[in-house]
């Protein structure tokens, strides 16, 4: 009995990424919304675009919805650099990290390179009338 608790909880991870993914891809995502520490606080996660809007999920968690939302108005690329020292270690293997500024302050993204570039992709192609001196590096 006490092996199928975790057993279960593992299938229900599996089940819940199959069902996130079939409403728009999803990629892996780590977030570090407080960057007072370096280094610390990173929470690994998934990635989804529904539009306008990026959501962001808890790896771990069996929830629906999303733990985080940014629109693509609000987002704005300041930046990436590699991962450093424990870093490293609470990433994902070959993650690159994105800083972004929102109007609630800055936000570290980490995500594959491939990932960066569809990210990137996605913030410049926002609607008409969008502001794309935002956006530039």
């Amino acid at each position: 009995m006490i092996l199928l608790i975790p057993l279960l909880y593992g299938l229900a991870l599996i089940v819940r990424r199959r069902v996130l993914s079939r409403h728009g891809g999803t990629f892996e995502l780590s977030c570090r919304l407080h960057t007072a520490h370096p280094g610390r606080g990173w929470l690994l996660g998934l990635g989804r675009y529904t539009g306008e809007q990026l959501e962001w999920f808890r790896i771990f968690s069996l929830s629906h919805q999303p733990r985080r939302v940014w629109s693509r108005r609000s987002l704005s690329y300041a930046g990436r650099r590699d991962a450093h020292g424990a870093e490293q270690m609470s990433l994902y293997a070959g993650h690159v990290i994105v800083t972004c500024t929102t109007p609630e302050g800055t936000v570290e993204l980490a995500m594959s390179e491939a990932s960066l570039t569809g990210f990137q992709s996605w913030l410049e192609a926002g609607p008409p009338g969008t502001d794309w001196d935002r956006h530039r590096t």
